[in-house]
């Protein structure tokens, strides 16, 4: 059922991780102005989106300055 396996040598191990190919890759492809157009539209709509949340989400974020005056409730007017 199973074949029987040779022991690879060491040597061939050290070997392989040294390897390095002459065989160039092919040059990049440039990008067209519609991807290029398409990427800075892509940055800059999460870029406004992220300082739109910022500023609406500032006025959350700060203390509430009316919390510091005492409130009655509407059950303490009706006695």
């Amino acid at each position: 059922m199973f074949g029987r396996r040779e022991p690879v040598p060491f040597a061939f191990v050290a070997e392989a991780d040294r390897f390095r190919s002459n065989v160039t890759p092919p040059p990049r492809e440039r990008l067209s102005v519609g991807q290029m157009a398409g990427r800075w539209l892509t940055g800059l709509t999460i870029v406004a989106g992220l300082v739109g949340s910022l500023v609406i989400g500032t006025p959350a974020l700060s203390p509430d300055h009316s919390a510091q005056q005492p409130q009655q409730s509407q059950a303490s007017e009706r006695r």
